[in-house]
């Protein structure tokens, strides 16, 4: 039975420094892939119109105040959360920055080439598959090990200047983003709570998945 992951497993093609400035080619290109299935995951939330992603409610939020794509201003957010790194002390590797460039980048070319849903049944399948992607982009990109996203490392950060537990940090991250997020006009519902529940479980799942493909011995 497969198990889910109590932590990011290290495979063949995963840096041994995740601030390494020149990575093998195999690395980058697995992580590339990890990044861009991952946008297109958040993409299919996103036209599945029943709720989005924490961090997409925010980003559509300021998309209809700025009147720019919702792969737009998810670049501009991961922008912004890099400079509050700045003083937490945080550095970024290349992992971080091709985090930024290739999830908005991925929702900005995958949305308008996907279906919108003509009832719930169809929805919630569409939430499922967005999920899973997300999980398995995840699980490529967390062990390619190349420096956490912009997010990830604001949170980290926050919980090591700070002493908080990282749970407590991203529950407070994330529920601060989707309130404002849904203030500015983002979408929240059943999608963002079904991502909620189920995307922890699913990324640890895609880790050992992951674990298991990249075996070193």
């Amino acid at each position: 039975m497969l198990k889910p992951a109590k932590e990011v497993p290290h495979t063949w093609w995963s840096s041994e420094d995740p601030m390494e400035p020149r990575p093998k080619i195999s690395t980058l290109l697995i992580l590339c892939a990890g990044l861009w299935i991952f946008g297109t995951g958040d993409a299919v939330l996103v036209a599945a119109g029943m709720g989005n992603t924490p961090w997409t409610v925010l980003a559509e939020g300021i998309s209809l105040i700025m009147d720019r794509s919702i792969g737009q201003t998810t670049f501009i957010v991961s922008v912004a959360v890099l400079f509050l790194w700045i003083p937490l002390r945080e550095k970024p590797g290349v992992g971080t920055i091709l985090n930024a460039i290739l999830i908005a980048a991925a929702i900005e070319y995958m949305l308008p080439l996907l279906p919108t849903p003509d009832g719930t049944v169809e929805a919630l399948a569409q939430i499922a598959v967005g999920i899973i992607l997300v999980g398995i982009g995840s699980g490529i990109y967390l062990t390619a090990n190349l420096g956490p996203g912009p997010r990830d490392g604001w949170m980290t950060g926050i919980q090591r200047i700070s002493g908080v537990p990282i749970g407590r940090v991203r529950g407070a991250i994330e529920i601060s983003v989707v309130f404002i997020g849904w203030i500015l006009g983002g979408t929240v519902g059943l999608g963002t709570v079904i991502f909620a529940i189920m995307i922890g479980p699913i990324v640890a799942i895609c880790l050992n998945i992951a674990g298991l493909l990249g075996r070193t011995d």
